[in-house]
């Protein structure tokens, strides 16, 4: 199916939290939705960010189509693609759109001791 991005067969994704303004500006409709940034190593990244645009010029709606780490199948919108080049291959990054009321967000907590580590007076 071209109205989907599938990755059934990997790892469940790791979404980030995406504080960027375009994308949050993105967020209009009857349900909130929380904006996520995924990085899904690929083996032809141009290819999936060429579906993506062709769906969106004919007015079309393309999902990324995973399992969670429970086991269930799970489809986000995604409202932009792009595919970076890298010495291991392609990454495709995709913004997706999450429903807010299946989110947590998990703090890594050892950024901040790292940073005191730095600092050892302060």
């Amino acid at each position: 199916m071209d109205d989907r991005i599938t990755i059934i067969e990997g790892p469940t994704p790791v979404f980030e939290h995406v504080n960027d303004g375009w994308a949050m500006g993105l967020n209009e409709g009857p349900r909130l939705s929380v904006a996520a940034l995924t990085r899904l190593r690929t083996f032809n990244g141009p290819a999936l960010v060429q579906r993506c645009y062709t769906a969106w010029h004919n007015r079309s709606a393309i999902h990324l189509h995973y399992r969670t780490e429970n086991g269930s199948e799970q489809t986000s919108p995604i409202l932009a693609a792009r595919s970076v080049d890298t010495p291991d291959g392609h990454v495709l990054l995709l913004w997706v759109y999450l429903d807010s009321e299946g989110v947590e967000y998990e703090m890594d907590a050892g950024d901040d001791d790292d940073q005191r580590n730095d600092f050892p007076d302060q």
